[in-house]
C-alpha cells in the first residue's frame, strides 16, 4: 500500500497475524434490517408505480421485472460484499462495511414519470413505455461506465465539503423529506418507531435478549398499525393471490426496440447519467470519511453495469451504491449485512411476495430508517470537513432542496392537469398530451410568492451544480481564487450546455446563468491578482488521504501538504468522523 497515512489499524499489519475476517457479526443483524427494510419499501414503491402510473401488466411486473431487479441487486450487493472483505483483508482489521446497494430512489421518479409516463400517455401501449424506460436505463448505465474513468479525477480536485455537502443536499431532500412528510401522515405509528431507532443507534443502548434495533422498530411499529385499524385484511388476502415464483429471462427485443427510439430520451438520459456517477463519487467519500476507503472506479463500474444487466432483463429501474455506509457501520453493519440485503430482496422479487409484504407492513412503520439515514449523512457533512468550510457544504445543499421544491409545485401542476411550466414561451403552462392547454402569466406566480423559475433553474443537475457551487465557496474561503475562477468557468460551460441549470442538453440551454458563471470567474481573477497569502488552517484540521491515492490529501490551504500524519491522529478523526 502506498499511503501517505495508514489507516488506523492497519499500521501494524505488518508484525500482526492476519486477523480473521468474520461472515457475521452481531451489528449486521442491525444493519440488515435497517439497509433490507429501506430496499423493501423503495421495490414497493416502484411496483406501485408501474403497475398504478404507467399500466405495465402486473403479470409483466411480478414474472419479468422484479425478478430481473432480483438479479442486479443480488449480483451487486455481493459484489459489494466482496470488496469489503477485500479491504479488510488488505488492511487486516474487522471493522470494515460494506457499501449499501440497491435500486436508485431518484431514478425510480424520473423513468416512470419524465420517460414512461409520457410514452404511455403518447401510444397509449404500456409496452412502448416500457421499452422507452428499457433503453433509458441502458443509457444511464453506459455513462456511469464511462464515468468510472473520469470520476477519480473529478474526486482528486474536488473538496471534501463541496462533494460531502451535495450528498447532505440529496439526504435532506430526497432522503428525508419525504419519509418524514409520510411518518406525519400517521404520526402515532411513525414516531414511536422513529424513538425506538433513535435509542437504538445513537445511544448504543441495548434492548432485553439483544433483539435487533431494526427488527423491534418494525414489529413495534406493524402492531400499532394493525391494532390501530391502519391496515386492512382483506388486502392482504387479495395480495396473496399474485404470489407465484418467476425467474428473470433476457427481454432484448424489448430492450433493442427502446434502443431505436433513444433520441429523444437522451436529454435527459446524460445529465441523469452524470448525476449517478457524481452521487456514486459523494458517497466513496462519504464512506472514506467513515473510515473506508473504496476504488470510486470499482464502484461506478459495478453501478453502470448493474443497470446494464438489469435493462437487458427487463428492469427499467438502474441500481446504485446507496447513500448511509456511516450510519449502517455506526449501526454495526461490517460485511455480511450487504450480501445478506441482496438475496433476501432477490428471493422476494422471485417469489412475487412484495404485493403481500406491502399489505402486511405499514409504510410508517418503514420509513423512519430513511430519515435515521438521512439525519446522520447531514451531520457527516458538517463533522467531517474544517468548521470555516460550513458555508461550503450549505450553498451544496441548496440546490437539491430547490430541485425537491420545484417538484412538489410540479407534482401539484401534474395533480390539476398540467406538466410544467415553460417559461421560454410567456409562462404557458404545457398540459400533459390530449389535455385541454392552459396558460398562466409568470406575473402571477411571482406574485402569490412562487419562485417557480428560479427553483428550477437552480435544481436542474442539482448534484453537480451543488459540487461546483460548494467547491467555488470552498477556493474562495481559502483565497484560492485562481482554483475558484477554474471551478465558475466550469460552471459556465456546464449550464451553456444544459448539464447544470438546464431542464435538457443542448447548446446555450441557458446563457443568463452561463454568464453568470462567467462573470464571477472574473471577479475571482480580479482578486487572484492581489496575491493574498491564503487562508491560515485551523489547529484541528486535519488531512486524511484515501486508500490508493485516488484522490489528493484533503488539505485545506494551497500550500504544500503537511508531513505525514501519525497514525493516532489519523485514527482520532476517523472515530470523530464517524460519529
Amino acid at each position: 500500500m502506498s499511503l501517505t497515512a495508514p489507516p488506523p489499524s492497519a499500521a501494524t499489519a505488518d508484525t500482526e497475524a492476519p486477523v480473521t475476517i468474520p461472515w457475521w457479526s452481531p451489528g449486521d443483524t442491525n444493519a440488515f434490517f435497517g439497509l433490507g427494510f429501506n430496499v423493501l419499501v423503495n421495490v414497493l414503491v416502484l411496483t406501485g408505480l408501474v403497475i398504478g402510473v404507467v399500466n405495465i401488466p402486473s403479470h409483466d411486473v411480478y414474472h419479468t421485472i422484479l425478478p430481473a431487479l432480483g438479479v442486479e441487486l443480488l449480483i451487486g450487493n455481493v459484489y459489494y460484499t466482496y470488496l469489503a472483505r477485500r479491504l479488510a483483508r488488505r488492511e487486516n482489521r474487522t471493522d470494515v462495511a460494506a457499501m449499501p446497494y440497491g435500486p436508485s430512489v431518484p431514478h425510480m421518479f424520473i423513468v416512470t414519470f419524465v420517460i414512461m409516463l409520457p410514452t404511455y400517455l403518447a401510444t397509449k401501449d404500456p409496452i412502448r413505455a416500457w421499452e422507452a424506460g428499457l433503453a433509458w436505463a441502458f443509457v444511464i448505465g453506459c455513462i456511469v461506465i464511462v464515468g468510472a474513468f473520469v470520476g477519480p479525477y473529478i474526486r482528486r480536485w474536488t473538496p471534501r465539503a463541496a462533494l460531502l455537502g451535495t450528498l447532505a443536499g440529496i439526504s435532506v431532500a430526497f432522503i428525508s423529506m419525504r419519509p418524514a412528510g409520510q411518518m406525519f401522515e400517521a404520526a402515532w405509528i411513525a414516531l414511536p418507531v422513529l424513538a425506538i431507532i433513535l435509542i437504538g443507534f445513537f445511544t448504543n443502548l441495548k434492548l432485553p435478549f439483544n433483539i435487533p434495533i431494526g427488527l423491534a422498530a418494525l414489529l413495534v411499529g406493524t402492531a400499532i398499525g394493525w391494532i390501530g385499524g391502519y391496515m386492512s385484511a382483506p388486502d392482504v388476502t387479495t395480495a396473496a393471490k399474485d404470489i407465484a415464483i418467476a425467474l428473470p429471462t433476457l427481454q432484448f427485443h424489448l430492450l433493442f426496440t427502446g434502443i431505436s427510439h433513444i433520441g429523444p430520451l437522451l436529454s435527459t438520459a446524460i445529465p441523469l447519467g452524470i448525476y449517478n456517477f457524481t452521487e456514486g463519487m459523494t458517497n466513496v467519500e462519504s464512506a472514506s470519511v467513515a473510515g473506508d476507503s473504496y476504488s470510486l472506479r470499482s464502484v461506478l463500474l459495478a453501478d453502470g453495469t448493474g443497470a446494464i444487466v438489469g435493462a437487458a432483463l427487463g428492469s427499467p429501474f438502474p441500481p446504485a451504491v446507496y447513500i448511509g455506509h456511516p450510519g449502517w457501520k455506526k449501526a454495526g453493519g461490517r460485511t455480511g449485512y450487504s450480501m445478506a440485503t441482496g438475496v433476501v430482496i432477490a428471493v422476494l422479487c422471485f417469489a412475487g411476495v412484495f404485493g403481500l409484504l406491502g399489505a402486511l407492513l405499514p409504510i410508517p412503520a418503514i420509513v423512519p430508517i430513511l430519515l435515521y439515514i438521512g439525519l446522520l449523512i447531514g451531520a457527516q457533512a458538517f463533522q467531517a470537513v474544517p468548521r470555516a468550510h460550513a458555508a461550503a457544504v450549505m450553498i451544496a445543499i441548496i440546490p437539491n432542496v430547490a430541485s425537491w421544491a420545484q417538484g412538489q409545485m410540479a407534482d401539484v401542476l401534474s395533480a390539476v392537469g398540467y406538466q410544467t411550466v415553460d417559461f421560454s414561451s410567456g409562462g404557458k403552462l404545457i398540459p400533459p398530451v390530449g389535455g385541454a392547454p392552459g396558460t398562466v402569466p409568470e406575473s402571477a406566480l411571482v406574485n402569490a410568492g412562487v419562485i417557480y423559475k428560479g427553483l428550477m433553474l437552480l435544481g436542474d443537475g442539482a448534484v453537480l451544480a451543488g459540487l461546483i457551487l460548494g467547491a467555488i465557496v470552498v477556493f474562495l474561503i481559502d483565497r484560492d481564487f485562481k482554483k475558484a475562477a477554474i471551478y465558475c468557468a466550469a460552471g459556465a460551460v456546464l449550464s451553456f450546455v444544459g448539464l447544470i441549470h438546464g431542464a435538457k442538453v443542448g447548446w446555450d440551454v441557458d446563457g443568463q446563468v452561463a454568464l453568470g458563471y462567467l462573470l464571477a470567474a472574473v471577479v475571482c481573477a480580479l482578486f487572484m491578482l492581489k496575491k493574498v497569502p491564503p487562508r491560515e488552517p485551523d489547529p484541528d484540521e486535519q488531512f486524511l488521504v484515501p486508500e490508493g491515492g485516488e484522490a489528493a490529501p484533503r488539505a485545506v490551504a494551497v500550500e504544500p501538504a503537511p508531513a505525514p500524519v501519525p497514525v493516532a491522529s489519523v485514527a482520532a478523526a476517523a472515530v470523530t468522523a464517524d460519529g
